[in-house]
């Protein structure tokens, strides 16, 4: 498995959209996986005042996270691999 960072541009989002994407994004995994897919939604980190927001996905491939989020109509500027450095 692999971490993949998936880069959002959200400026403008209100709190309660941001948490139903946050929520879309964990149950298309959860969906997922209980397909067959594994895939894992990690963690988001979101700059309301630009927009940025950084999801972290764990996956096999980039396919699958990108599959995950076009199923589940969260929009992506790009997808690639991450690591991450939690402590």
């Amino acid at each position: 498995m692999t971490v993949y960072m998936v880069e959002r541009g959200l400026k403008g989002i209100s709190m309660e959209a941001l948490g139903d994407a946050q929520k879309a994004a964990i149950s298309k995994a959860a969906e997922m996986t209980s397909n067959g897919t594994d895939i894992s939604y990690l963690r988001s980190t979101f700059a309301p005042e630009d927009g940025r927001c950084m999801c972290l996905f764990d996956a096999a491939s980039d396919v699958d996270v990108k599959r995950l989020n076009d199923d589940a109509g969260l929009p992506y500027h790009r997808i690639v691999p991450a690591l991450d450095l939690t402590p």
